[in-house]
């Protein structure tokens, strides 16, 4: 499926709830909502297509050592924000509105809130007045950022961990 529904995307796929679009400036992939979401709304369940000890920019870490691949396959799609508007509960392994997400917004989510230590850092370039710069992980994260994000159960306990370590 090729169609363009902006002139600054094409249409790669539709997946009932949202489609993969590609940007045709830089043809990076995205996916967008195709109705709207209310805040802790489920957008949709996933599972673990695949389960490895090494991280990927694909994978999304659920322990230590831990990272599996998101079925269905086109939540890869969903890119890093520092304003993010979905989060993946990797504990009831569902996508959820972390605010109102509108009919045809891009989703996004903060990829620090399920890695540890990125596989491949970046600059984030996402344009938000809270972007925090360059993305490691949430080993790597300020207190404030700390304080501000959702996280999966699995960062909470990494991040505790450390804060205990520090006090003892």
């Amino acid at each position: 499926m090729s169609t363009l529904i902006n002139p600054a995307y094409l249409t790669i796929s539709n997946h009932e709830i949202a489609e993969v679009r590609q940007k045709l400036s830089n043809r990076q992939n995205s996916l967008f909502a195709l109705r709207p979401y209310q805040a802790g709304e489920v957008i949709a369940s996933f599972s673990a297509g695949t389960i490895s000890a090494e991280p990927t920019y694909l994978t999304v870490q659920v322990g230590t050592r831990k990272h599996i691949t998101l079925q269905p396959e086109f939540l890869q799609y969903i890119n890093h924000s520092c304003d993010p508007n979905v989060f993946f509960d990797t504990s009831s392994m569902q996508l959820v509105a972390l605010r109102e997400v509108q009919q045809q917004e891009e989703m996004t989510f903060f990829y620090p809130s399920t890695e540890w230590k990125m596989t491949q850092t970046f600059n984030c370039y996402c344009g938000s007045p809270v972007c925090i710069g360059e993305i490691k992980g949430a080993a790597f994260l300020s207190k404030e950022a700390k304080d501000k994000y959702r996280f999966t159960d699995f960062i909470q306990q990494q991040l505790a961990k450390r804060a205990a370590r520090k006090v003892a």
